[in-house]
């Protein structure tokens, strides 16, 4: 006879001015949730030693967020993706909304990601250089006239609708822990 066993985890990082309650991150932990995931979102404030060293402070943050364990997937926005280094150290897959693709140790990790991770930015994102990882096994995903923030200026319409449809390629991820 076995025992119970666990949900999956999947652990939602935010951004350095996008938290939790912000519309990509709010829906992921619906999703989540609704799917019968485990969910940990812890919360932070990015101050000029967080700036400073980026990837030590997320990775910092995570390992007090998580307690020793592993998640199963990453979902991260912005400064979040400074997790990048250590998924691919730990083996995690991830969905990385616009990372930081300006920072080397954000390019490298992206590079040496795996197939199961998928990195999403817009092509008005001056931080989303897709060139820079053209080598990795990640997807790639670029929504067209969207911003750092996913969105479209000046059209909340147009904005809603390509979320809708980011947070669709965020729930196919998560739907492959539970299916």
């Amino acid at each position: 006879m076995t025992g119970p066993t666990s949900p999956p985890l999947v652990l939602v990082l935010p951004g350095a001015g996008y938290g939790q309650q912000a519309p990509l991150l709010w829906w992921t932990r619906a999703i989540a949730e609704q799917r019968g995931v485990e969910v940990v979102a812890p919360t932070w404030t990015v101050d000029a030693a967080a700036k400073d060293d980026p990837v030590a402070f997320v990775e910092h943050q995570v390992a007090g967020a998580l307690d020793g364990r592993r998640p199963d997937l990453v979902v991260a926005k912005s400064f979040g993706c400074f997790a990048l280094p250590r998924a691919v150290r730990d083996g995690v897959d991830g969905v990385w909304l616009t990372p930081v693709l300006t920072h080397s140790a954000v390019v490298g990790a992206l590079a040496a990601a795996g197939p199961g991770s998928l990195a999403v930015g817009g092509s008005a994102d001056p931080m989303w250089l897709p060139t820079a990882v053209a080598t990795t096994r990640a997807g790639l995903h670029t929504v067209d006239g969207a911003d750092h923030a996913l969105e479209v200026r000046g059209d909340w319409r147009r904005s809603q609708r390509l979320q809708a449809d980011v947070l669709a390629l965020v729930e196919e991820r998560i739907g492959t822990l539970v299916s």
